[in-house]
């Protein structure tokens, strides 16, 4: 502190920790290389540009112009007379953009995209995807650096430099995972706070499942937490409303077509089917829930998902109770969402620009390694796996380098279906323990104090 004219102390500010400008400077080359492989992608160099940006942005255009979003009929004969299709479209394509699976409060955000030609559209919609992945991996940055500025660095180039993906394909979840990251740092450290619930809010109606127990987190914790999570949901049903009776109106049976066409994509060999016949579950993008592995055993739907939700009920039951008994200060609480990151991709249908949640990892990991620990070496070997194995790069290099290693159609699909739901299994579980462990050493420290506050209040 020091003085000044007229006597205030004036608080001198901290300087930053050592190392922080170097992190930096990883950082953005994480994210001069996220753009450069986005935007490479997104050019049309790949035939993936844009592909998962196509069924959403049609529905929503058939919605606009009053015929059923959700009718595949319908969608179709609306993206060929306004030539979406190109002659390299495959099949493949053609079915993604028929049958449309996200909710009718997804159009409360896509109707503005459908108001734009397609190719302005896809511009627009791959500028908000990088523009809300950039900043959320930016707060997430600055919030680490403060404890290890090394391993924010690090941890969050490789990430982000590994993501490029989600901006070449253009699916929703881009805008979904980085809406929830933000508003999740917004609410946990109360900044910013209309901006945290609106970006919630918007990741909820664009991929509930996405960002469910990110919320459901909130709510559980109490006291202000809990303050926030209602106002997010209030905001949500406000906003989405309109579009659930707009869609109503138009396809009173919504409800079973979108149904239908989430079945359509699980038929055995279909671009949904977690089992070994799959025409999408492995690969880039792969998905990434438990349900690849136990498939790969016995591929039966009743086999495959009660193994992965027996599996999985415990972790997210004890997750549950943690944050509903504890009430995690705000340091913990970064552990619980780190455990909720890597959990909540295991249970349902995710693919891996779903799994870039898991950059919620990297405030909890830099706490740990700050600590100077044997813990805080295991969480950065356990983060750094996962963020490996669910990176681009390294599943296209494998992709190009597994054919010439002549390996057996089984060990083939081994090694494409197990690594990344078990390196989040991994870390999910790691983080979940350290979650239990604070989480009980807060309960006990907020024991002894209640007990001495009532000793001295009785001495008194």
């Amino acid at each position: 502190m020091k003085s000044g004219k007229s006597g205030d102390q004036i608080p001198v500010s901290e300087s930053p920790a050592p190392g922080t400008r170097d992190s930096l400077y990883l950082f953005l080359l994480g994210c001069g290389i996220f753009l450069l492989f986005g935007i490479y992608s997104w050019a049309g160099l790949s035939s993936t540009s844009m592909g998962d940006f196509k069924s959403p942005y049609t529905s929503a255009r058939c919605l606009i112009r009053h015929c059923d979003p959700y009718n595949p009929n319908d969608v179709l004969r609306l993206y060929l007379a306004e030539g979406g299709a190109r002659p390299t479209d495959s099949h493949i394509v053609r079915l993604e953009v028929m049958y449309g699976e996200y909710p009718p409060s997804a159009f409360t955000f896509l109707l503005f995209f459908a108001l734009f030609p397609a190719g302005v559209a896809q511009a627009l919609w791959g500028a908000c995807i990088a523009a809300c992945f950039l900043l959320a991996s930016f707060v997430l940055w600055r919030e680490s650096a403060a404890s290890a500025p090394a391993v924010a660095g690090l941890l969050l180039c490789f990430l982000v430099a590994n993501s490029g993906l989600i901006l070449g394909v253009g699916n929703p979840a881009g805008a979904a995972i980085s809406l929830c990251a933000l508003g999740a740092w917004c609410l946990l450290k109360e900044q910013f706070v209309p901006a945290g619930i609106l970006c919630l809010a918007a990741s909820l109606s664009l991929k509930p499942h996405d960002a469910g127990l990110i919320w459901l987190f909130f709510l559980l914790a109490g006291g202000n937490y809990r303050k926030r999570a209602l106002q997010t949901l209030a905001v949500a049903a406000a906003v989405n409303v309109p579009a659930f009776l707009w869609v109503a109106h138009i396809s009173p049976h919504w409800i079973q077509e979108i149904s239908s066409n989430i079945h359509a994509f699980k038929i055995p060999g279909g671009m949904g089917d977690p089992g070994p016949a799959s025409s999408g579950a492995r690969g880039i993008d792969m998905m990434v829930n438990l349900q690849t592995i136990f498939a790969f055993y016995w591929d039966n739907p009743r086999f495959y998902n009660m193994a992965t939700y027996c599996l999985c009920a415990p972790l997210l039951l004890l997750w549950l109770l943690i944050t509903l008994r504890t009430r995690p200060a705000r340091t913990t609480a970064w552990f619980g969402l780190a455990a909720i990151s890597a959990l909540s991709m295991l249970p349902l249908y995710h693919r891996q620009y779903d799994a870039k949640l898991i950059l919620l990892m990297v405030p909890a990991c830099a706490i740990l390694w700050a600590e100077g620990c044997r813990i805080g070496r295991y969480a950065l070997l356990i983060t750094s796996v996962a963020f490996l194995l669910n990176g681009d790069f390294t599943w296209i290099a494998l992709m190009n380098l597994l054919p010439k290693w002549h390996l057996t159609p089984l060990r083939y699909v081994d090694l494409l279906a197990f690594p990344v739901p078990l390196s989040l299994l991994a870390a999910g579980s790691f983080y979940l323990w350290v979650y239990a462990t604070r989480a009980a050493a807060d309960s006990a420290k907020n024991a002894t104090r209640l007990h001495r506050a009532e000793a001295a209040q009785a001495e008194g």
